[in-house]
């Protein structure tokens, strides 16, 4: 309930709630540096170095402060508005929390020249709070090993996870230093993170392989009624739009009320400008919300006292007053921005009318393509085989390549719970593109019609038509090329669709292996190998077929490698950080040659089949 799944997220999230006590710290003025270490055996260490957790006895509960923290729920210094005016952490339980999901957790405190420890079994003490030593310095170590009787699914933290989060906190927290060592290898590996510039460098991150609009980033930060909001916001070339946001350090990825107060103020004050500019004479509709969305890259931060989530893990602020407030200060500050600099907002009002422009023409298609499909008897595509299921949680849809294979995954599918769409040709490259030509493109219509829930910001993750989406291509580089554009499509105008985890790739054996009349398929040359000394014959004499694509597979084949549920690979595609997932689709499918060439030179080490 408190950490949101026992699997890789909520392993992940233990290390969040250890840190946000450091950063609390830091929020309050007391704390510069903070360490996470991944030590061997998934054992992980979060050091800082605030003023130290008290350890003398609490008056009222009779046992030392640090205990108290660390083993019972709402007992953090968080709940005292002395010491921390705003703070992150689940509610005061984060810490205890997490000790009670430990196998065991131990804690160091520097405090008053003191060294002071205790150790946790489980969440309970094993001894009381003591002293064992003299120290000169100051703050809280916390180690603890994550227990495996709850976190079944896996104990191994991941370091390009963990690094992602503390650099968004280091970004939002600016002049904190953050860093993360990982001493599970031979060669420990280290990352450290710490940014002067706050929020415009968090900007300048974001949009760095993008071209911008106006070279510097609009900056803003105030308090009004005790909230403390701070706003970096820069334009670029392109058609979608970025947009963090937080609260009191955590990121709210489903908005709230922070959010709408920022978008009305964003709205508004675009409008006004474009009532008073030129481009009013030519253009008589006013700009819609979508239309200051393409090409903006935001950061919201807002520090709340007593902040309201709709839902334990944090997703939604839901202050109704925090709406209002952040929209009357970014009003004021927008206003004042725009109207001492002409020149930014010309470019943004440039950028603004064509998005409009583009909209109508996107809103006209949509219009068309509804008619069309009312003129047919279905508004299913004609190259889809669709299912006998109607229950989307149990339907699959396999998305393949070429009418060849898409044939025999047709005649070869379980056709009560899997449609088979077969595409032909290369689709756009969404990343460069705008949705009006997206909506009537030939390649992407089907797509669209098929998962049934629209796209963009009308997209409805309840009418999708199938739970399961899978992309199956052939095993080569036009395959991974189809894979990758079809993704990037999803990522960006069918987020949810890769948010709930309905899409995967499907794997295709790259050998078929036969000796002894008997067929083993192989995924790749290690599986082949593997396969041929398990044989005990000679490699020559042993029949070795190399798929080059999947049309060369009869149904049957198709069925017992690559969609029979019980024998086959597919790899579901998930987006751990929404941060990395927008640099790497925009390095990758975006306008701009040099970041995706010193991506290339970066990575080919990696890489044992190079396609240039």
């Amino acid at each position: 309930m408190y950490i949101g799944s026992t699997g890789i997220d909520g392993l992940h999230h233990l290390v969040y709630e250890v840190v946000d006590n450091s950063i609390d710290e830091a929020l309050a003025g007391y704390c510069t540096d903070v360490l996470v270490v991944l030590e061997k055996n998934d054992v992980v260490r979060v050091e800082d170095n605030g003023r130290g957790i008290p350890v003398g006895l609490h008056p009222e509960e009779h046992v030392s402060a640090l205990e108290l923290v660390m083993t019972k729920l709402h007992a953090g210094g968080k709940f005292d508005k002395q010491n921390y005016k705003v703070s992150g952490g689940l509610h005061g339980v984060g810490v205890s929390c997490v000790n009670a999901l430990s196998s065991w957790m131990e804690v160091f405190v520097h405090i008053n020249g003191e060294l002071h420890y205790q150790k946790y079994l489980t969440g309970i003490p094993e001894e009381d709070v003591k002293r064992i030593g003299d120290t000169d310095k100051r703050g809280t170590i916390v180690r603890f090993q994550a227990d495996p009787t709850i976190f079944t699914e896996t104990t191994v933290y991941s370091f390009d996870v963990l690094s992602n989060r503390l650099r968004e906190l280091a970004f939002l927290n600016k002049g904190v230093r953050i860093v993360l060592t990982d001493e599970r290898l031979s060669t420990p590996r280290t990352a450290e993170f710490k940014f002067d510039g706050g929020l415009k460098q968090f900007i300048e991150h974001l949009n760095k392989n993008k071209t911008v609009l106006h070279k510097d980033v609009i900056y803003f930060l105030g308090t009004r009624d005790d909230v403390e909001i701070e706003v970096g916001i820069q334009y670029n070339d392109g058609f979608n739009e970025t947009l963090f946001t937080f609260v009191n350090g955590i990121n709210t990825r489903e908005g709230g009320t922070h959010l709408l107060g920022f978008r009305s103020a964003l709205i508004k004050t675009i409008n006004d400008a474009f009532k008073k500019s030129k481009f009013a004479k030519k253009f008589d509709e006013a700009l819609s919300v979508d239309d200051v969305r393409e090409g903006l890259t935001a950061v919201l931060s807002v520090k709340v006292m007593e902040p309201q989530f709709e839902g334990q893990t944090k997703g939604k602020l839901g202050n109704s007053e925090v709406k209002g407030i952040v929209d009357g200060f970014c009003s004021d500050q927008l206003s004042f921005i725009f109207e001492s600099n002409p020149e930014i907002v010309d470019g943004v009002l440039e950028k603004t009318v064509l998005a409009a422009k583009a909209r109508i023409a996107a809103r006209q298609a949509r219009d068309l393509t509804r008619r069309k499909s009312l003129l047919e008897s279905s508004g299913l595509p004609g190259k889809l085989a669709d299912c006998q299921e109607k229950d989307p949680s149990k339907c699959e849809i396999y998305i393949v390549e070429g009418d060849s294979a898409g044939g025999s995954a047709k005649m070869g599918r379980d056709r009560k719970n899997q449609a088979i769409l077969s595409l032909w040709g290369k689709m756009l490259n969404v990343e460069k593109t705008r949705i009006d030509k997206i909506i009537g493109n030939d390649k992407l219509q089907p797509v669209i019609s098929s998962i049934g829930a629209g796209i963009g910001q009308d997209f409805n993750a309840e009418k999708v038509r199938y739970h399961k989406v899978i992309i199956m291509a052939d095993a080569d580089v036009d395959g991974s090329h189809i894979r990758t554009l079809l993704l990037t499509f999803f990522y960006r105008y069918m987020t949810p669709l890769i948010e709930k985890g309905y899409v995967y790739l499907a794997m295709p054996p790259l050998y078929k292996i036969t000796y002894d009349k008997q067929a083993f398929y192989a995924f790749d040359d290690a599986e082949k190998d593997k396969i041929l000394a398990a044989s005990g014959k000679d490699p020559e004499k042993v029949a070795i077929q190399r798929y080059k694509g999947l049309g060369e597979m009869n149904p049957e084949q198709l069925w017992e490698t690559t969609m029979d549920p019980a024998r086959r690979n597919i790899t579901r595609i998930t987006m751990e950080d929404a941060v990395q997932a927008e640099d790497v689709f925009t390095t990758l499918m975006g306008e701009q040659v040099e970041p995706r060439r010193q991506f290339i030179e970066e990575n080919a080490v990696y890489v044992s089949n190079l396609d240039v």
